[in-house]
């Protein structure tokens, strides 16, 4: 096969979850433990992070990948889904996986995956601990697709578990309430590994708790190690100070991953590095801090309050449920304010696509009402129609056109906006990645 034949044969011969929703979803690890079985345990011969969370995880698998290549470390990092190239998926030390290597790995399987018939995240899972186990990686950063407890990925056993926060998101799959979501999630800390949590509440640092000890896993609190000051947003970086609880010790960070929630990420990340320097890791501030600066051209993360325009400025967000949106709207409260001291009287416009099986009407509710709305739909099945999207949104209040296409959405928002304006396109990660020249 060629690599585009491999490619259909993986978007259109496996069940994906970004096509076809919870009918991808496996409830059970069966599969994984199988065909990873018939390869030989890859994920055995390699050491691992496994990272959880409803919002953040992506960006602190990045993060933690930027640290541990500036420190020398031949890192592999499995995120999903992908913006525009299915390599994405898997890299080491920022690279990419071959071509080559993908063709050869769905040749090899085709007749184990007939046999077992995984879904195209179980298959793709296993070809990045294949990978990375052939390359011989010092570590590999593994961020669980969906939930924890039975996310394919939770065949690993590694040395430090990590979860970002918890928020409302596939809640048909993972459950309706936050202590519910959290006991899934919770589902990756394993016997005597270390876990770091990054956010809590009340109740799901109960959850957390509980499975630590049923574990005798070493528990520790992001949010309660270090504190965050001197906040200087800008649209092309984000400085801060960040102050170590325990012994008042403070650092300047000065990170290119821009947006304002990207403070919550970094809290965590340097609570795992922690960790992972009490196991043998050797990784100097001055590391953290160059490797902080550079994680998009370390690690080539994209789509995170990414800045790809000005005049007007356009901005490109992966944000897709309602935690996200809410801080996408306290990273745009904070560019108006920095624009009303300016006296530059900005304007906002959202250029938005969300899938059918989100919370619709949670994250409509959010929006403001005085911003302009050019709707749109990614090209995926479980893509909400945009005309479907406007209709909704006018219930609350939420004016705008529709468009087939992300890119014309992209082009009437910069027709109508002045040149100081802010268009923000967010709501899935598929329009996002489908914006082109990013």
């Amino acid at each position: 096969m060629t690599y585009l034949q491999t490619l259909d044969y993986l978007f259109s011969q496996l069940p994906m979850y970004s096509r076809v929703g919870a009918a991808a979803y496996k409830e059970d690890l069966h599969n994984a433990i199988a065909i990873c079985g018939a390869l030989d345990n890859p994920q055995n011969k390699f050491k691992s992070i496994h990272i959880a969370g409803t919002n953040g995880k992506g960006s602190t698998s990045h993060m933690l990948a930027a640290i541990l290549q500036e420190a020398g470390y031949k890192t592999g990092l499995y995120t999903s889904p992908h913006l525009k190239d299915f390599r994405e998926r898997i890299k080491i030390n920022g690279k990419m996986v071959s071509q080559s290597f993908v063709i050869d790995f769905v040749s090899r399987t085709k007749s184990l995956a007939e046999e077992i018939q995984p879904s195209f995240f179980e298959l793709t899972m296993a070809m990045a601990f294949d990978y990375f186990s052939q390359q011989k990686v010092d570590i590999a950063i593994i961020e669980t697709g969906l939930g924890g407890r039975l996310d394919s990925t939770n065949i690993i056993t590694p040395i430090l578990s990590v979860i970002t926060n918890i928020g409302f998101d596939h809640m048909n799959i993972l459950g309706d309430t936050l202590v519910k979501i959290a006991e899934e999630k919770a589902g990756i800390i394993k016997a005597g590994v270390p876990v770091v949590i990054g956010e809590y509440t009340h109740e799901t640092k109960l959850v957390f708790d509980k499975k630590a000890t049923q574990c005798n896993a070493p528990i520790y609190f992001s949010q309660d190690e270090y504190s965050i000051a001197n906040i200087h947003p800008g649209m092309r970086q984000l400085d801060c100070s960040i102050k170590n609880i325990a012994n008042a010790e403070s650092n300047f960070y000065s990170l290119d991953l821009n947006g304002l929630y990207q403070l919550q990420n970094l809290r965590t990340t340097l609570s795992a590095v922690k960790e992972l320097q009490k196991q043998g890791f050797l990784i100097t501030e001055s590391m953290k801090k160059n490797a902080l600066a550079n994680v998009k051209k370390l690690t080539g993360l994209h789509g995170r309050w990414e800045l790809i325009a000005d005049k007007p400025f356009v901005v490109l967000d992966v944000a897709h449920n309602e935690d996200g949106i809410r801080q996408i709207l306290s990273q745009t409260k904070s560019f108006l304010e920095v624009s009303n001291k300016a006296n530059l009287k900005n304007k906002l416009h959202f250029v938005i696509g969300m899938a059918k099986d989100k919370e619709l009407s949670k994250v409509l509710s959010l929006l403001p009402k005085d911003a302009n709305y050019y709707f749109t739909a990614a090209h995926i099945p479980r893509a909400l129609p945009s005309i479907e999207l406007l209709m909704k949104a006018a219930e609350f209040g939420l004016q705008g056109f529709h468009f087939e296409n992300v890119n014309e959405a992209i082009q009437a928002a910069k027709n109508h906006a002045g040149q100081n304006d802010l268009i923000v396109v967010c709501g899935s990660v598929f329009v996002v990645g489908e914006v082109k020249n990013q």
